[in-house]
């Protein structure tokens, strides 16, 4: 075809066809584009190849052809020969203006190919995306020969991109589609293994807060949902991390004193010389600095519920006093002359063995008879290994919009990794190393360091996957105690960043080797 008005007003519709195409009538349009460019070529059949295994071989797309002649393949034995498919992967046309004659000898295969279907004449032309030839366009004469000119294999490749940027814009919204498709059914997925703990809890839980569906865990949420409507005294036992705050604000939340307030105490937060004012308040003149009268923790949780977190680390004279202010149901401020009434619901926690203390004489007997009327045990992370995985993508759901995240896919190895770790720290120290790993991870995989991943296989697997993962919590830790100059416990400092109870922190720090480099730990 030489008349350049001609081609130039087809390419032009060809143009506006594609623009804004919804990608379902793309493939429609990629069709009747070939059966057009047998009318403006002259030509008998016309065919849109992918490039597949690394250029070895060519994949027939889309293929029209004049009536009577059959599309290509003929039927599905028919396969693209080699030296075709190998021109064409390194860019270079296919020109045969005179077949069979033209075929150089070591096309073999092409020459029975052409002698068997009567082809005369081919045009080809490799059409490139993102670098890479990845389609190839393709027109024939079956009926009379055809000498191909460059304006020829030009207007064929001007034709070409047309298509091909069309077959890569279905290919990409497709994958799009189907990486979407896979957030989704992830995001079901995680909803459906928790239903449970919305059918338990009700209107408390979502998978922001309590998550996870193993035996032990499901033991426990039981235990909640029996005590939490009642006003019973619950102690809520487990290791650090286990998530006793949550289950402490479950209880509330199911009980009748949902709409109350909850006040919340770290009792090895606060300085021995203060738990007591904190507790029960105090007023003007007390003691010195007592400024002004102050309402204690108890008067605030009026009509509410009062957690006391850590309650084994109670020093013992307060210990007295608290058992008698659960006694009588009444609480004095220091420096008051009466006492007043209270209506609070007690919740404590620990992670200490009360019934030790209790024997080596550092915890008062009748008061832990009185806090442990109904004991819930929080199960630790080892404990239950399954639900490691809907907890990580839990944590980086409700974490990488902050993070400027949008994780979509975790690899097998470093789910693995993640299971296999013993997790001191439980859930808060998987909260940390998820957002580390977040923090590395910029693309849509979610990567823990190098170290952790690498080396995977062999029978000591996880216990080298364990090993190198102590390394990326050793090196957390260094750098949460650098940045707080290596002061453990106080506000702000290393172990309520970590959120971790100091004995613990340094107990890790024990574990992991984890020295000031002078050596003189604050």
């Amino acid at each position: 075809m030489e008349d350049s008005d001609s081609f130039e007003l087809f390419v032009a519709d060809l143009s506006a066809r594609f623009t804004g195409l919804p990608i379902e009538r793309v493939d429609g349009e990629i069709t009747s584009a070939l059966e057009q460019l047998l009318e403006v070529f002259g030509t008998d059949r016309s065919t849109l190849m992918e490039v597949v295994d690394d250029g070895k071989d060519l994949r027939p797309t889309h293929s029209a052809a004049v009536p009577g002649l059959k599309t290509f393949p003929e039927d599905s034995s028919e396969l693209v020969p080699s030296w075709y498919a190998a021109m064409l992967s390194r860019g270079k046309a296919v020109v045969l203006s005179q077949l069979p004659d033209d075929l150089p000898a070591e096309a073999g295969s092409e020459r029975a190919y052409v002698l068997r279907r009567g082809m005369k004449s081919h045009l080809a032309v490799p059409l490139m995306v993102g670098g890479h030839y990845v389609l190839v366009l393709a027109t024939a004469t079956f009926s009379a020969f055809r000498n191909w000119s460059e304006t020829n294999e030009r207007q064929l490749r001007i034709v070409g991109q047309i298509l091909v940027n069309a077959f890569y814009r279905v290919r990409i919204e497709g994958e799009l589609r189907d990486s979407l498709a896979e957030v989704r059914e992830l995001k079901d997925r995680i909803e459906e293994e928790n239903v449970f703990l919305r059918n338990e809890l009700g209107e408390f839980a979502n998978p922001r807060e309590i998550v996870g569906d193993s035996p032990s865990l499901r033991r426990a949420v039981s235990l909640l949902a029996q005590v939490a409507p009642t006003d019973t005294t619950v102690l809520l036992r487990g290791e650090t991390g286990t998530g006793k705050e949550l289950f402490a604000d479950a209880i509330r939340r199911q009980s009748g004193r949902a709409d109350g307030p909850i006040i919340k105490v770290n009792c090895s937060a606060i300085p021995s010389t203060l738990i007591e004012s904190e507790l029960f308040g105090h007023e003007r003149g007390a003691f010195t600095g007592a400024v002004n009268a102050r309402p204690g923790r108890f008067e605030l949780a009026e009509g509410g519920t009062l957690f006391l977190d850590e309650i084994g680390d109670l020093p013992g004279e307060v210990q007295a006093k608290l058992l008698r202010v659960l006694q009588d149901r009444e609480v004095q401020r220091l420096g008051a002359t009466r006492a007043r009434t209270f209506d609070v619901r007690i919740v404590t926690a620990t992670n200490r063995d009360l019934e030790t203390a209790v024997a080596e004489g550092s915890f008062r007997q009748d008061l832990y008879y009185r806090i442990s009327v109904f004991v819930i045990t929080i199960p630790p992370l080892r404990d239950r290994r399954e639900d490691i995985p809907i907890l990580v993508w839990s944590i980086i759901n409700r974490r990488q919009e902050e993070l400027g995240r949008s994780i979509e896919k975790i690899p097998k190895r470093v789910m693995d990794a993640l299971q296999s770790y013993s997790w001191p720290g439980n859930i808060r120290e998987l909260e940390n190393v998820i957002e580390r790993a977040l923090i590395l991870s910029p693309g849509k995989v979610l990567e823990l360091d190098d170290a952790v991943i690498a080396g995977h296989g062999g029978s000591g697997r996880k216990r080298h996957e364990t090993e190198l993962l102590d390394q990326v919590a050793g090196d957390h830790i260094t750098a949460v105690l650098e940045r707080c100059n290596w002061r453990i416990s106080g506000r702000g400092n290393a172990a309520e960043v970590l959120g971790l109870h100091p004995n613990t922190l340094r107990s890790r720090m024990k574990k992991l080797a984890i020295v000031r480099p002078d050596r003189r730990l604050e």
